[in-house]
């Protein structure tokens, strides 16, 4: 059986009405479920409290830096406001309490504290050009930045990084210059057009999702981590051996995707739950 043929019936396996694999097939099973909901006003509470969840996940990875770092959900009501972590307070300090809303021209329209400028450039840009994209991530990371540097994609080097093999970009324009420019977020706006993730050149990481805030979270975290496996590797002076575009391919299909991103938050998220309760004061 030739391999296209075999991974044809291996796709064939996801079953009508699923959208992964990973969802069983026998009944009854504890198991997450993305949520549905029958007010805004219960979407929104969820939106908010998965944000907190996510600047609080990334305060556990180490990703903050001074003000620096930003975290956006679009608004279920009015799609031309999104909700962001507050200027100033750390990712650990987040809280129900002290999120803000904002819209497309950086005013405050609900919550006590200042935006974050560069934030509001490049969230607020992307958010209105890609009207199908409900959530971004930013942040100043240890590993991403330094590969950044690089002026390169990630290379297909492992299963994990093969999540992002065709569904990532390099930018280049704007490259090392701070965000603080209403044309410097246009540009960045311009490279998210049907991808999940960006390395913007001498800057850092930025990851968006058209599905939800935890999936933008997890690629975020799993997009920095595998930034800081490709520069071990490339420490070693050894060239790896690649995943085949292939494989490459048919691994993003199955373990690349927004409900996957999403599928593997709800494991920080249930931690998150049980440790840090505070969140939702």
């Amino acid at each position: 059986m030739s391999t296209a043929v075999a991974e044809s019936r291996e796709e064939s396996i996801v079953k009508p009405g699923k959208v992964s694999i990973y969802q069983p097939d026998q009944e009854g099973l504890i198991f997450p479920e993305v949520p549905q909901f029958t007010s805004v006003q219960a979407h929104r509470q969820h939106l908010k409290e998965r944000l907190v969840a996510a600047c609080r996940a990334f305060a556990l990875q180490g990703f903050d830096y001074g003000f620096a770092g930003h975290l956006t959900i679009r608004d279920p009501e009015n799609p031309g406001l999104y909700w962001t972590n507050p200027m100033c307070v750390h990712f650990a300090q987040v809280k129900l309490s002290n999120l803000i809303c904002a819209d497309h021209k950086g005013n405050v329209v609900e919550g006590n504290y200042a935006i974050n400028r560069a934030g509001f450039v490049l969230h607020a840009a992307v958010h209105e050009q890609h009207q199908d994209i409900v959530a971004m991530c930013h942040a100043h990371t240890t590993y991403g930045t330094a590969f950044s540097s690089l002026g390169k994609p990630l290379a297909p080097i492992s299963q994990d990084a093969a999540a992002f093999y065709e569904d990532h970009v390099v930018i280049g324009d704007e490259a090392g210059k701070v965000a603080v420019e209403v044309k410097g977020g246009n540009k960045v706006a311009n490279a998210f057009a049907g991808v999940k993730a960006a390395i913007h050149q001498n800057h850092g990481l930025l990851t968006a999702s058209r599905h939800s805030i935890d999936s933008a979270a997890f690629w975020f975290i799993a997009l920095e981590r595998c930034c800081q496996q490709q520069l071990m590797i490339e420490a070693t002076g050894i060239t790896p051996k690649e995943v085949t575009p292939d494989r490459a391919r048919y691994s993003r299909e199955h373990v690349g995707s927004e409900y996957i991103g999403w599928l593997h938050f709800q494991t920080i998220w249930n931690d998150l739950v049980a440790t840090q309760p505070d969140m939702f004061d």
